[in-house]
């Protein structure tokens, strides 16, 4: 049984194209979207931790386990990293590039954590701000911004209320560009907020805010787990998961004086 923990476009790419294969695998999403995408067998839910997530890997017989949560998902990518240590299951990280190598990223504002990125927009007085950091999240920006215009979009709202003067809009990508300069048009955008989530699915609002003029504060991602050897694409992740590569693991996890 081949092990997914998703959330991401990626993830269920990973699962659809393992199930044309008809290769055992299951899906894992953290439960935190009422109605997710989802393709194959999938579980929902938390496992309780490293320990938690221990158990499910020994009681499933899991042969691999690929990590292809949210690039900000940092809490669950050290507990698969240490589960998957403990339980002497390989893991790889299917992790989609950033943004820091597209071409308007030396006009952004970088910062490391939602609360710069608020104290950031306290002090600019730009607005209205398009906010698109998520249901988790958006309401952290509240302390410093709740009497400024903000334009919170996400795909479900959150679950606190939102001031007065904020804006919810609900919606889900992928977001085409002419969409996009529609909105910033119409709105009059003036600041975006956005993770360094990277991929093309949301990456066209970062050309619209360029082509109006609107200021772009983009938090960098946290540091991934030292020693999970990563991949960026779908393709590359099913290199690693064929039988040949699959056989070979377990036979060296059945070696303990071999190193995984």
């Amino acid at each position: 049984m081949i092990v997914i923990l998703g959330g991401t476009a990626e993830g269920r790419e990973l699962s659809a194209a393992l199930a044309e294969r008809g290769r055992p695998a299951v899906l894992s999403l953290a439960g935190r979207t009422r109605a997710p995408l989802t393709t194959g067998e999938t579980r929902s839910g938390g496992f309780g931790g490293v320990e938690g997530l221990v158990d499910y890997l020994r009681q499933t017989d899991a042969e691999f386990v690929v990590d292809a949560t949210h690039p900000f998902a940092a809490r669950i990518s050290e507990n698969a990293a240490e589960a998957c240590r403990i339980a002497g299951v390989p893991l790889l990280r299917l992790s989609r590039p950033g943004w820091a190598e597209h071409p308007l990223a030396d006009t952004w504002r970088w910062v490391t954590s939602h609360d710069e990125a608020a104290a950031f927009l306290d002090g600019l007085g730009a607005e209205p701000v398009l906010l698109t950091v998520g249901k988790q999240h958006s309401l952290d920006y509240v302390p410093r911004l709740a009497g400024r215009h903000i334009i919170a979009r996400m795909t479900e709202a959150p679950s606190g209320p939102i001031p007065e003067s904020w804006e919810l809009l609900l919606a889900r990508g992928p977001f085409a560009l002419d969409d996009e300069l529609e909105l910033f048009r119409r709105l009059g955008i003036r600041a975006l907020v956005s993770k360094d989530s990277g991929g093309a699915h949301t990456a066209a609002k970062l050309d619209a805010a360029h082509t109006v003029g609107a200021i772009v504060v983009m938090i960098g991602r946290p540091a991934a787990p030292a020693g999970v050897e990563t991949v960026a694409t779908v393709a590359e992740a099913l290199a690693h998961l064929t039988p040949a590569r699959l056989s070979a693991c377990t036979n060296l996890r059945m070696r303990p004086d071999l190193a995984i």
